[in-house]
């Protein structure tokens, strides 16, 4: 029998705790794949996801494409997010190419996986504290548990190395991760019983010398769509 859908995005699940279970056992059984230190959250490593040569085709391909990024208020803002994004185009043999390493990395159905989104920061630009998960309370909830629910899992790319700053930051854990080319950076947004976890949110720290550009590919709790099915 399926689960039925929470109405609120913060109910424990067990769809999602075994989301969670089955990538969590996968990660941990794979040599190449480090786990962050830490008992508050699932964090992991996997280093050399991609080539230099790759991560320099990538980096062109988000400069060709990038526009200033939006939140999901569906706004522009110039004090919160900074960056530059844009979804990455699947058609193109290497976004393909990546987004298919990933998702078997993860042993998570494709098609639960959003498109790539690319990011980029220049010096002084950043993204402030902030949670992948969907929180309770917001008004794109119904939008966003019509076409895949929860995020459930991010996988993030760095693409460059950066000369100053841009660390990914999780406060709530004293954690900075620092921007290394082609490393994977994985957690899990939710605690063991799928709910969210709140000791997820996270920062972008602006960047002080140099530029990051960094793939985010975001995993939902069931097939996505970029459309609402109705």
């Amino acid at each position: 029998m399926s689960e039925t859908l929470p109405d609120d995005p913060e109910i424990a699940s067990p769809v999602r705790a075994a989301i969670g279970e089955a990538v969590r056992t996968r990660l941990e059984r794979n040599p190449m794949v480090s786990r962050v230190s830490t008992d508050k959250a699932e964090l992991f490593l996997r280093h050399g996801l991609m080539s230099p040569q790759e991560c320099t085709k990538m980096m062109a391909l988000i400069d060709a494409e990038a526009a200033p990024s939006k939140l999901f208020s569906g706004s522009a803002n110039s004090d919160y997010r900074t960056s530059w994004s844009c979804n990455m185009r699947i058609e193109d043999p290497l976004v393909a190419a990546v987004t298919k390493r990933i998702d078997t990395l993860m042993g998570i159905d494709p098609s639960w996986g959003e498109l790539l989104q690319g990011q980029r920061y220049h010096p002084g630009q950043e993204y402030r504290v902030h949670c992948d998960y969907f929180p309770p309370r917001v008004h794109y909830w119904p939008v966003m548990r019509a076409c895949g629910g929860q995020r459930v899992w991010t996988t993030m790319v760095y693409l460059c190395d950066v000369e100053e700053g841009g660390e990914t930051e999780f406060p709530r854990l004293g954690l900075k991760v620092p921007p290394r080319r082609g490393t994977l950076l994985i957690w899990n947004n939710m605690r063991a019983d799928g709910s969210p976890n709140g000791e997820t949110v996270h920062a972008a720290l602006p960047v002080v010398k140099g530029v990051k550009y960094v793939l985010t590919h975001w995993f939902r709790e069931r097939p996505w769509s970029s459309t609402p099915i109705p």
